[in-house]
């Protein structure tokens, strides 16, 4: 009798363990994507420091992944991990001069926008995908934080292999980058994200949001700052994307 009291302690205390321990297991394969170093090299001959964040499932589609200015790729390495780990390969790039990548002796592009060349370096990590069997070639997207963001929409202005946006914290002009003529004439899926504490990229999320011959998702985050930091405060931004990326590629 004593022991048959005792049993279903046992199975209480167990039950929270083995749940504890399948929870674990889940976020490993979530977080541990097989990942690799690469080195791509821009129109211009700069060389760009990469990872790639190789999917569970192949053939797959994938993301590029562009950070904030004097950031690095390594601020998107936990929602990356998360994407593949969802079968969507990801590669984050290192701007010229942040990061690994080569820091230019003298700026780019024109006097007026030394920030324009950027956007070769977006072109260069399509053409790795492009050289990859396992990614689905019509399948591809990208997501930028800040100036990575109109670099993103600059970019995917004249590449028409690239089917879906999310661009955190955009801005109408980001030091010379104007994107919104651009957005405005683009007809693929984009999601604008922006929090409530960011003046300038709430207002310009609500601009480009009007016109344009694709599907325009605006999500709001309370309080949730600026560019790639919007995932470290907000727990559902990564679920958020993961979820926009798959609908939108798959």
């Amino acid at each position: 009798m004593t022991t048959s009291r005792q049993m279903p302690s046992r199975v209480t205390l167990l039950r929270p363990s083995i749940a504890l321990l399948l929870s674990f297991l889940a976020l490993r394969t979530v977080d541990t994507a097989p990942t690799q170093r690469v080195t791509l090299r821009a129109e211009d001959g700069a060389t760009l420091a990469a990872t790639w964040y190789e999917p569970s499932s192949r053939p797959a589609p994938a993301v590029i992944l562009v950070h904030m200015l004097n950031r690095s790729r390594r601020d998107w390495d936990s929602f990356a991990h998360r994407l593949a780990g969802e079968g969507v390969g990801a590669l984050a790039i290192d701007l010229r001069g942040h990061g690994d990548s080569q820091r230019p002796s003298a700026p780019e592009g024109n006097a007026e926008n030394p920030y324009a060349a950027m956007v070769l370096d977006i072109k260069a990590a399509r053409r790795y995908l492009a050289g990859r069997y396992d990614v689905q070639q019509n399948h591809v997207g990208i997501a930028g934080a800040s100036i990575g963001a109109n670099l993103a929409a600059l970019t995917a202005a004249g590449d028409a292999s690239l089917v879906s946006l999310a661009l955190l914290s955009p801005s109408l002009d980001y030091r010379g980058l104007r994107i919104e003529p651009i957005v405005k004439k683009l007809r693929i899926p984009i999601l604008l994200v922006a929090g409530t504490d960011d003046a300038y990229a709430s207002r310009s999320v609500r601009e480009l949001q009007k016109g344009g011959g694709g599907e325009r998702q605006v999500l709001m985050l309370e309080q949730a700052g600026h560019g790639t930091v919007m995932l470290s405060r907000d727990e559902n931004l990564a679920r958020t994307l993961v979820d926009w990326f798959r609908r939108t590629l798959l």
